[in-house]
């Protein structure tokens, strides 16, 4: 997402984890500061006021007093996944639903951290389309960016919370074009992040209709991953990461203005005064509350598990303790 200014298709395409995607800085030059341990983060997406909690703890020390300094990395989330179960990094940001596929595979990643605690998808129409209730989309054209990815398992999970399938709807996949798509009649709803498409037909004057996900499916959103190995072999410094991401995440909370003019720095164009990323911010906040922060529970795994394998993307069904850990939260 850019500035208020830009085009709702800009916006639209800003927003989207492709090749519109802003490049990564390149990484500093030199060994970082004595005592510290440098540390490359995937992000899995571009740079963001959503990451607020990470500029957050970068810029109050947090990691530093953990004895890391973070290198963001704004690449794609499946990267992630795959550098961290290879042991090339310690840490990666990602969505529930990777964990469990990533189990399914035999890749040893743990969950140690969970960021959002309400999944983030939701499906969103124009008010004048008249889609009030789930059941109002049978016989609708609905879009999907694909049929993978957290959109995709949220989409499948909203439907059979209401004994909806896609045989009653007409989906199409439109890429990461949703809420243009919508704008312009293409498809008469889509499937998206809350904290984007929804906020950007806002404030460009289009009234709509919202269906959260979180509202009526408790699955796994997005957190932090490890993997075994550095569990095993240094717990201090999953148990410091763990920390340094929960105090950001406290005084993002508590202090939302201050949170904004910390991102500031480090997403490159944002204004702190900006009406759409102000609201960006505020909608990720709400996806944050809940104690006890950072936690995530074993039932929401299950129904995680639950959908995938209900979509057949994994075929069998594990103990749900392979998947996460709560040990390294203070």
């Amino acid at each position: 997402m850019r500035r208020f200014t830009l085009s709702l298709v800009g916006l639209s395409c800003a927003i989207a984890l492709s090749g519109c995607a802003l490049p990564a800085p390149p990484p500093r030059a030199g060994a970082p500061p004595a005592g510290l341990t440098r540390i490359r983060l995937p992000m899995s997406y571009i740079p963001n006021v959503q990451f607020a909690p990470f500029y957050v703890a970068v810029e109050r020390g947090y990691f530093a007093e953990a004895g890391i300094e973070i290198e963001f990395d704004y690449s794609f989330e499946t990267d992630g996944v795959k550098l961290v179960a290879a042991g090339d990094l310690p840490f990666a940001v990602v969505s529930g639903e990777q964990v469990v596929l990533a189990r399914a595979q035999g890749l040893p990643i743990k969950y140690f951290v969970q960021w959002y605690r309400r999944f983030p998808i939701a499906i969103f129409s124009l008010k004048e389309r008249n889609i009030t209730k789930p059941e109002d989309l049978k016989g609708k054209t609905v879009g999907v960016p694909g049929f993978f990815g957290a959109t995709y398992v949220g989409w499948r999970a909203f439907l059979d919370a209401h004994g909806l399938s896609e045989g009653d709807i007409n989906v199409q996949e439109i890429g990461f074009t949703q809420a243009a798509a919508v704008q312009q009649g293409k498809v008469d709803a889509a499937v998206g992040y809350i904290v984007n498409e929804p906020i950007v037909l806002e404030a460009n004057g289009f009234a709509v209709n919202v269906f959260r996900v979180g509202d009526q499916v408790d699955m796994v959103a997005n957190g932090l991953i490890t993997n075994e190995k550095t569990i095993e072999e240094n717990p201090a410094l999953v148990r410091g990461m763990a920390r340094a991401v929960l105090r950001g995440i406290r005084d993002t909370l508590a202090d939302p203005d201050a949170a904004m003019r910390i991102s500031a720095k480090f997403v490159e164009g944002l204004q702190p005064d900006d009406p759409i990323q102000k609201r960006v911010l505020q909608a990720t906040i709400e996806l944050m509350k809940g104690e006890p922060l950072g936690a995530s529970t074993a039932a929401a795994w299950e129904k995680t598990q639950d959908v995938l394998l209900k979509m057949g993307q994994v075929r069998t069904k594990l103990d749900v303790d392979a998947y996460f850990t709560n040990a390294f939260l203070p």
